[in-house]
Order: structure tokens, then sequence, then C-alpha cells
């Protein structure tokens, strides 16, 4: 069954975790596991963090949102003893290059506030991206 806007929304912002699809100029579609933030007006943040080992602090995925603007995250929730509980929810998304403070704070505080491990808010920096189009299936209602 399809998912309206506010229940697609509503399973979007339950979880942490998802993967976030940027366009990579020469390869296409570039997806990477990420953990994110939904603030109170429909913008996603995806943190930049200084918690796991990189090569660099910046990342192919802002390279990606420089050369085009456009990104979808996806969240799906599987059970591979019970298909029924089985959904999925995509937000189209276009990057925020400059977003205001106050935004970037929201969400930062929104990430420190679901996981531990940014508690002390240990980013470089936040992508802000803000949601335009939201979709969603289940397999029920529940």
């Amino acid at each position: 069954m399809r998912l309206d806007a506010d229940q697609a929304r509503a399973r979007l912002e339950g979880h942490v975790h998802g993967i976030f699809c940027t366009l990579h100029p020469d390869r296409g579609p570039d997806p990477q596991p990420v953990v994110y933030a939904i603030s109170q007006d429909g913008h996603i943040g995806v943190p930049i963090d200084k918690v796991k080992p990189k090569k660099s602090s910046r990342l192919q995925r802002e390279d990606n949102l420089d050369a085009d603007p456009r990104g979808a995250l996806l969240v799906d929730h599987w059970d591979h003893e019970d298909w029924s509980r089985l959904w999925w929810v995509r937000a189209d998304t276009e990057h925020v290059p400059d977003p205001a403070e106050a935004l970037v704070e929201e969400l930062s505080v929104r990430l420190a506030a679901t996981v531990p491990q940014y508690a002390d808010r240990p980013f470089h920096r936040v992508l802000v991206c803000r949601i335009t189009r939201i979709t969603g299936w289940a397999a029920s209602e529940d």
C-alpha cells in the first residue's frame, strides 16, 4: 500500500540510518549509508563527523552535491520472517549549500539527541538538504 506524505515522513523521522544517494559526474548513482536527522521544516541533515576514520574531511558526496544538488535518502524496514512488516520511504532532496545557522544547529541538536556517538557534536559540518518529495510503501497498515 502506498504511504501518504504524513505516514512516510513519520517513518522517516522514526529512524536515523538510511542510504543517501548522490550523483557522481562520471559513475552516476553514488549511494552511501548515512546517519541523518530531520528538521521541523523538512530538511535532512547528514553529518560529516570526526568519529569514523576518513581519508579527508571533504567527502565525495559533497563534491557530488556541488556538481548536482539532487539526492535521495532511502530508509527501509526488512523482516525476513514476516513480509507483512516490510516498508520503505524515499525522500528526494535538493542540497542547500549555505544553510541558515539556526537550521544547522537544530539538526546538530537532533543528531546529538538520537545518536550516542554524536552527543558532543563531533562534526566537521552537517550537510543540509531540503526534502522536495517524499514517497513510501508498506506491505500493511501496521
